[in-house]
């Protein structure tokens, strides 16, 4: 048994895990019907984007990218079947005016040859637009995707007329990304009922012999069973006992799990274009206990009072700063010390979109959107062990 000191209890929930003796997976679609469905989301997502164009006061968005060389954008812009661009991949999304109106949008060109540079400046002359975004943000990575090399063979081949009306438009990206349709939600919910009842038989006798099996044992049963329910990941299951020493457990560790142990995973997956990102905990039963300890279960609750404060002051259009602000006097007020560090989730495990916490940022640009997807992460200090004097961590 390792001496208890400054554990930390995070995210939602814990599993005291004891004996189950089966578990049933609600399967996803197909993966060809899954392709189906994420197409029909792209073209709606697309489909916003000349409403987004005039919203930040831009006529073209350009993006130009090589195969194994693609703009960050571009996995939110490509068909279900589609994985690198082809050749040279070069798009212009407009506002469907002028001599554009009914034409394909975006306007798309494939080609290795110097053509498709000709024909986007046959467009460009007949578009005439005054303002072109394209992805050169220095801070935003979803509005930054437009590599050197490409950038000087544009600029070559455009000239400087073209280059001059160039602008960077960070929002317009993280717009576009950050807000999904509303089918998506049903599968992230059946997506996040397979990450837990997967933690359930994880954290379980029938997966850990206490004693025997290591951390490192169970991250990788973890990837060995997302292939059998058909799903991936973006983020190998990292897996601890917390300690003081291992926390916050984001790294893992490398430990025989033995009783009376609280492990922690940081892990999610993928599937259908979309990824989760979940906290856990489970606390390794000793010979007797039915249960985990009172003070786990008092931090627990304290946790889950964070998360309703969390939820019941996040709305539309206010920043994460703003979020965190009022989250942190509301559990001060209620005499709660613990700390904040929700992100986006969506095309990517750590997505576009406003973050609220663990700190106060110094760029508060981004507001929360409707049809946005978070995972709310927090934790809580408890004092787990009081013989030990110590403030331990519970979240």
């Amino acid at each position: 048994m390792r001496s208890c000191s400054f554990f930390i209890f995070q995210f939602f929930c814990f599993t005291a895990f004891a004996l189950q003796e089966t578990f049933h997976y609600k399967p996803l679609p197909s993966l060809r019907e899954q392709a189906r469905i994420q197409d029909a989301w792209l073209k709606q997502r697309i489909s916003r984007i000349p409403s987004l164009l005039q919203t930040h006061g831009v006529d073209a968005w350009l993006m130009s990218q090589r195969e194994h060389a693609e703009d960050t954008i571009w996995k939110s812009l490509k068909n279900a079947t589609d994985y690198d661009a082809h050749r040279r991949t070069v798009l212009l999304f407009h506002t469907n005016q002028s001599s554009l109106e009914g034409r394909p949008n975006p306007l798309k060109w494939v080609d290795n040859t110097g053509q498709v540079w000709a024909e986007l400046l046959q467009v460009l002359e007949n578009y005439n637009p005054s303002r072109i975004a394209i992805n050169i943000d220095q801070d935003i990575a979803f509005a930054g995707g437009l590599h050197v090399g490409e950038s000087s063979a544009m600029s070559l081949a455009l000239g400087q007329k073209w280059v001059e009306r160039m602008v960077n438009v960070p929002m317009l990206g993280i717009e576009y990304v950050s807000t999904k349709v509303p089918g998506q939600l049903e599968y992230y919910r059946d997506m996040q009922d397979i990450v837990w009842l997967m933690m359930e038989e994880g954290f379980s006798h029938s997966t850990i012999r206490p004693g025997v099996t290591t951390t490192k044992d169970l991250e990788w049963w973890f990837r060995e069973k997302m292939l059998t329910v058909n799903v991936t990941t973006w983020n190998h299951p990292r897996i601890s006992v917390l300690t003081e020493e291992s926390f916050p457990g984001w790294s893992g560790t490398d430990n025989i799990i033995e009783e009376g142990d609280l492990l922690h995973i940081d892990w999610g997956i993928t599937a259908m274009g979309m990824n989760t990102d979940t906290q856990h905990l489970a606390y390794v039963l000793r010979d007797g206990e039915t249960d985990a300890p009172d003070s786990l279960k008092e931090g627990l609750a304290k946790a889950n009072r964070m998360q309703d404060i969390h939820l019941g002051i996040m709305r539309a259009g206010m920043t994460g700063n703003e979020v965190l602000r009022k989250c942190l006097a509301q559990m001060q007020a209620e005499g709660i010390q613990g700390q904040i560090y929700s992100h986006p989730i969506g095309d990517w495990g750590h997505d576009a979109g406003a973050v609220v916490g663990p700190y106060i940022s110094t760029d508060d640009r981004h507001g929360q959107k409707y049809l946005t997807t978070s995972s709310r992460r927090l934790y809580k200090f408890s004092n787990l062990c009081p013989s030990s004097g110590r403030i331990d961590h519970i979240a």
